[in-house]
């Protein structure tokens, strides 16, 4: 997609209530619109994550207006689709930031166009939630950067804790050659040996790859008890299909990068048995009752699915949770003075979204631990909670 094609995209899926806004404020009591920028990659490589993450911002943004706003003021979103190419996403980042005068921006839905904002969020002090996975993004600790989602390295934990239990001790890795699988597969070599794992074969893919036969048969010839594959996007779905191919019926395990029902789908039937860490989102209807996210992520749910009528993805989940973290802390701040808003933020507890309960402090702009994760399985071409 050229440049043109992607800002006519972003016009487009600008949302009703933003594009009706004057309508909306009109009269005596109006109020400048409280502005909510968005970059995503609603198309490319990555629009099974950027596309459900629109979908939730608009749905939200629409709903929160209709109940009144936030401070007596409307929400207006403004969304550009950077088709997850790094440097569209640092335009765009420039243009919410310059032009359009935002007041945070909630968004960035890949580690590689999340870290090419950065730069620009943290000169000129705008609040900066991003939807996007690796520890680079939050360590070290940068002023106006937070996140939604859980991190790689809390990926790769909660991955070995489960094969501790499982007493696989012996893995392999493959990983493409992304900023998350990159970032994912770093993080995984730092902290295997804190849980008794070994990594005996170390494979890599391209961004391109359409077969990976040949390093999952390297892999099939090691000593390897189970394989990872840190990764998002379509490789790990041909990791798996090829997986079952070349024979190998060790326990697989994928990242949180692909928890989505669409993974399923693009693996097929290989995919069964595939256990991967993620949010309670998928799993929503399976939460005991006196789970303190089940109200959340079951609304969340049937709002999504009656708006949509597409199921539901921890990548929309995550999108919610940096909306409505956005709001809590612009109520919180008494406006939208972005020092006080970042304050805000970083003074957030207590906060049950779909990604677990968020605690943040001035080390820690995610605020969620190892617990916010559950170990899922599919199952009759489902997620589950492993057991």
């Amino acid at each position: 997609m050229g440049f043109s094609s992607s800002l006519k995209a972003a016009a487009w899926r600008l949302p009703a209530a933003a594009l009706a806004l004057g309508g909306l404020v009109g009269g005596a009591q109006a109020q400048e619109a409280i502005r909510i920028g968005a970059f995503l990659s609603v198309t490319g490589p990555a629009a099974f994550l950027g596309d459900p993450e629109l979908k939730t911002l608009e749905m939200y943004v629409e709903r929160i207006n209709t109940e009144g706003g936030v401070l007596g003021r409307k929400l207006q979103l403004v969304s550009y689709d950077d088709a997850g190419d790094a440097e569209k996403a640092r335009t765009f980042a420039k243009r919410l930031i310059e032009q359009d005068k935002v007041d945070i921006i909630v968004g960035g839905t890949a580690t590689g166009t999340t870290m090419a904002a950065v730069p620009l969020v943290e000169q000129s002090g705008t609040p900066f939630i991003s939807l996007a996975g690796a520890v680079p993004i939050v360590e070290p600790t940068k002023k106006w950067v937070f996140k939604t989602p859980h991190t790689d390295r809390m990926a790769c934990e909660k991955i070995f804790e489960d094969a501790k239990g499982r007493k696989l001790t012996k893995m392999a890795l493959i990983s493409g050659s992304g900023g998350f699988d990159k970032s994912m597969r770093g993080e995984c070599l730092k902290v295997a040996a804190k849980y008794g794992v070994e990594f005996v074969a170390d494979e890599t893919y391209g961004a391109t790859d359409t077969d990976m036969t040949a390093q999952l048969t390297k892999i099939k010839a090691s000593s390897a008890q189970a394989v990872l594959n840190a990764g998002f996007g379509q490789g790990p779905a041909i990791v798996t299909r090829n997986y079952r191919q070349v024979g190998l019926a060790l326990p697989l395990y994928q990242s949180h990068g692909v928890a989505s029902r669409e993974f399923i789908r693009l693996a097929g039937p290989a995919a069964e048995g595939v256990r991967l860490p993620a949010a309670a989102l998928l799993v929503a209807d399976q939460l005991a009752a006196n789970d303190p996210q089940k109200p959340v992520v079951v609304n969340y749910s049937k709002n999504y699915e009656q708006k949509w009528k597409s199921e539901v993805s921890t990548f929309g989940g995550h999108a919610y949770d940096g909306l409505m973290l956005a709001v809590n802390a612009i109520k919180a701040a008494g406006s939208t003075d972005k020092a006080k808003v970042r304050d805000a933020l970083e003074a957030t507890r207590g906060y049950v979204g779909t990604g677990g309960v968020v605690n943040m402090n001035a080390n820690d702009h995610m605020g969620l631990d190892l617990t916010a994760f559950r170990m899922l399985e599919v199952k009759d071409g489902k997620w589950s909670l492993a057991r």
